[in-house]
Parts: C-alpha cells; structure tokens; sequence
C-alpha cells in the first residue's frame, strides 16, 4: 500500500477508519485515502443496514477472523466509519491487508 494506513491499537484489539463507496460493481479493498482511512467498495446499498452487513462480513473475511470480532463503532450511518477489531493486533490488521492486496 503506498500510503500509511493508520492502525490503532485498542484496549481489547485494534482499530482503523474506512471510507465506504456502496453500489459498486465489486466488492474490494481499494486502497489508503491520503488521511490513512481503508477504501472500501461494496455492492449493497445503504437501506436497512445492508453495506453495514457486508462490510462486517467482507472485513472478517479479509482479516481471517470471526464475524463477531468486528464492529462498527462509529460512523455507523456515515461513509467514514471507525472500525473495531477484537483479540488482534495492528500488526495482524496490517499482514492480513496486505497479504490481500497482493
């Protein structure tokens, strides 16, 4: 990735920002924003929590980790969200995306 993508590290695991665009024709990690926020495209849209569900899903997919172990925990209604991750690392976070990327 050739921009710094931010990983905090959390009390019980680890968390990042994305930016989602939803109704794209994929479903994928895009790259780093130039504030360290992950872009994400999806394909659902916004109604009734949808791009939320599979963000959640594709995020513990791609992080190889438990769909309970992820969460919103800001930005829920936004583009911009704060992502949670528990019992990981940032180091984990980072090796699992990158890995991804290739």
């Amino acid at each position: 990735m050739p921009r710094d993508f931010i990983i905090t590290d959390a009390q019980h695991g680890a968390a990042f920002t994305v930016r989602v665009v939803t109704r794209a024709n994929n479903v994928e990690v895009v790259g780093v924003q130039d504030d360290g926020s992950l872009k994400i495209r999806l394909t659902e849209s916004t109604a009734e929590g949808r791009a939320n569900a599979q963000l959640l899903k594709f995020l513990a997919s791609v992080l190889e980790v438990s769909p309970e172990q992820v969460n919103i925990v800001a930005g829920e209604d936004k583009p911009n969200k704060i992502i949670s991750v528990e019992n990981v690392t940032p180091g984990w976070i980072e090796e699992r995306l990158t890995a991804a990327d290739d």
